[in-house]
């Protein structure tokens, strides 16, 4: 039951988040986010592939076992591709790439972003964009290796995900038992951003 309504479990097969989570790690996810707990810029979310960032991918055939197990929430639903990347803007954030400086500003302040993997800058892509109402601007932290909201600008919504396809926040990694660790959503790194634009209209 507590798998049920509070956590989910997660292969990731993909380097995209390394250094932080690395290829065949299991994550632990909450899924109180984001309905009962907001996403924070920094967090780390497991999301459906709505956008097919993906691609078409065959349907496995599942038995009445593993159809019991998805409908309980105890495996996640192979029909539906799940990503894993980090939130770095909110609805209403203005996220830019890159300075002078070679850093990612968001809403005219520069971060600094120490969970990169060493030796990989923070976008070779230039872009700005605002992000919409209800979505999410999210990175890999394998800058270098990562499809993400940067390879989907053309997409609708200019690359972000919308908030219903988020699944779950990572929490922790549970597997293997050397990278077993908790982990960090480094919320200091966004703590002089200021609200976006239409986060303020709202106030």
């Amino acid at each position: 039951m507590l798998n049920n309504w509070v956590v989910q479990r997660y292969y990731i097969p993909s380097g995209s988040m390394e250094n932080t989570i690395m290829p065949h790690d299991y994550v632990l996810t909450s899924k109180l986010v984001p309905d009962s707990i907001e996403i924070n810029r920094g967090d780390i979310v497991v999301f459906n592939d709505s956008g097919n960032w993906l691609g078409e991918h065959e349907q496995p055939e599942l038995g009445w076992f593993q159809k019991a197990l998805i409908w309980s929430g105890l495996r996640p639903d192979p029909g539906h591709q799940q990503l894993i990347k980090r939130v770095i803007g909110l609805p209403g954030d203005t996220v830019t790439c890159c300075n002078a400086s070679g850093l990612i500003e968001v809403n005219g302040t520069e971060i600094d972003e120490p969970y990169l993997k060493s030796g990989v800058v923070p976008s070779l892509a230039q872009f700005s964009v605002t992000v919409p109402e209800d979505r999410y601007w999210v990175m890999g932290d394998n800058r270098s290796n990562s499809a993400d909201s940067r390879a989907h600008q053309d997409n609708p919504g200019d690359g972000t995900i919308p908030r219903s396809d988020v699944l779950g926040k990572a929490v922790a990694v549970v597997w293997p038992f050397s990278r077993i660790q908790w982990l960090t959503d480094y919320s200091d790194v966004f703590s002089s951003v200021p609200a976006g634009a239409r986060v303020q209209d709202h106030n």
